[in-house]
């Protein structure tokens, strides 16, 4: 679709872009933008990431953003602080919609209903280094996660990890990082999960089974994975960096690419042990903000095509 003969021909009203172009060019994306123009085809585009979490280099996505913002006939994004720094960069006014349920209601409404019933089980403090994107910093978390969680009575630290960064011939294996986890977990300081990619079932079973999730990012703009969280009523605790803190109501501590505050990480983990905030979305509140999207991007599309 994103092919400009694609979009020269095909038949379609409003042409609304969110992720996908990470491969294309500039140059390309410039095309698809004069062939939609061409053709009066109007152009959205959700700004979900300002800066690319995949890659350090910004240079790429910052030249493809560059193309896109200009281009777009108009521009949504998921948090006000997204649209203040869209404004600053391209001088574009972007409507803002929060992001909607990512768990379907029906899990969610299962998910909750088991934890409100949860007697006796350990306090699951939840860090997940997938496969190690560059957006993420896990070993800079660890000793402060190990220690903090220790002294909590009850409290087990829980690391999950895909195989390509563990295994001994993983293709994106993490040496130090690796040492680091098996080293621990044999002391029992945490235990350490090691698995392939989850299917979305085994996903929200995964983290629906966490009283708290910790977010390793460094550098990013918005999460999903913060949304799926909110959904099963697992307490996020998310960086300063980004926009986390203003996509819904989380635990913060303060870390970048520049700054990591220790104190702050494990004030937020005793906060969530000691607290038990309850900072997930209720179904009724995803069901009524999803109606509210839905009715929000019907109303953008009918003004664009008259």
């Amino acid at each position: 679709m994103l092919r400009p003969d694609w979009a020269a021909s095909a038949d379609f009203d409003v042409f609304h872009l969110h992720f996908g172009f990470d491969a294309c060019s500039p140059e390309e994306l410039g095309e698809l933008a004069a062939t939609l123009r061409s053709r009066g085809k109007p152009l959205v585009l959700t700004v979900h990431d300002l800066r690319n979490p995949h890659h350090e280099d910004r240079t790429t996505h910052d030249a493809q953003l560059d193309v896109l913002v200009p281009a777009a006939d108009e521009l949504v994004t998921l948090t006000r602080g997204a649209a203040g720094e869209v404004q600053r960069r391209w001088g574009r006014e972007a409507l803002v919609l929060p992001h909607p349920h990512v768990v379907d209601l029906r899990t969610m409404a299962v998910a909750q209903g088991c934890r409100s019933r949860r007697r006796d089980t350990p306090f699951r403090v939840g860090l997940h280094v997938k496969s190690l994107r560059p957006s993420m910093d896990p070993q800079r978390l660890l000793p402060t996660l190990v220690e903090t969680v220790r002294d909590l009575p009850g409290a087990v630290l829980q690391v999950n990890a895909h195989r390509d960064v563990l295994d001994p011939d993983g293709q994106r294996r993490d040496d130090g990082l690796a040492t680091y986890l098996e080293a621990h977990a044999e002391r029992g300081d945490l235990e350490l999960h090691v698995h392939d990619y989850l299917s979305d079932r085994d996903l929200w079973c995964y983290l629906g089974s966490l009283d708290v999730s910790v977010l390793p990012y460094r550098f990013g703009t918005h999460s999903g994975w913060l949304e799926a969280c909110r959904d099963l009523g697992t307490t996020v605790v998310a960086p300063t960096c980004g926009f986390y803190r203003e996509q819904g109501p989380v635990l913060s501590y303060v870390h970048d690419e520049s700054t990591y505050d220790a104190g702050s990480l494990a004030t937020a983990v005793r906060t969530a042990y000691e607290d038990r905030p309850r900072l997930g979305a209720t179904v009724d509140e995803r069901r009524e903000q999803r109606r509210s999207v839905s009715d929000a991007h019907e109303a953008l599309y009918r003004s664009l095509v008259g």
